[in-house]
């Protein structure tokens, strides 16, 4: 019998940046276990350029890359969730569409690489730090026995991740 293969959204304002580097590591890292996907209340548009180089860098295919809205995400038409996380402060305190399925719901809050003005090294820094953050927590969450847990037990452990530092992560550059 196949494991269930858990839908996972990731939401940010724009949807250039954060939300769309957590789903491109959720889908690499957690592949045969989750289907990841991202979206904005106000989406960009476009994904950030420097979004785009530093996925292309390490190996993502970022032909399929693009910034959309969440209601795409939402009601009858939409396929049920069993995780909605947001990754910017912003979207947290938006009010949301329903989403089908019920899901989990928690907030990962990280800073907005995109806003960051400087010099183009320390802003590659930045979206790589912001990026070594995403995938730090995207790995808790994989490492997680969900089937095993209550649902109490694994809001509380998802809420938990979303507090998880940098000083949680490996110093090696993938």
């Amino acid at each position: 019998m196949s494991e269930k293969i858990y839908n996972v959204l990731f939401i940010c304002t724009a949807n250039s940046a954060r939300s769309i580097m957590a789903e491109v590591i959720l889908n690499r890292i957690g592949q045969a276990r989750f289907r990841a996907f991202s979206a904005g209340s106000e989406p960009a548009g476009t994904v950030h350029p420097l979004t785009m180089d530093l996925l292309k860098r390490l190996d993502y295919d970022t032909r399929p890359l693009h910034s959309k809205h969440w209601l795409e995400f939402s009601g009858e038409a939409a396929f049920p969730l069993d995780f909605v996380f947001t990754v910017c402060d912003k979207a947290a305190g938006e009010p949301c569409p329903v989403w089908p399925g019920q899901p989990i719901r928690a907030h990962w809050g990280v800073e907005d690489p995109a806003l960051l003005y400087g010099s183009e090294a320390r802003r590659k820094k930045v979206f790589f730090d912001v990026y070594s953050l995403l995938k730090r927590r995207v790995e808790l969450f994989c490492e997680l026995p969900i089937a095993k847990l209550d649902a109490l037990t694994l809001i509380r452990q998802v809420e938990r991740i979303g507090h998880a530092t940098t000083e949680m992560i490996p110093t090696s550059h993938e």
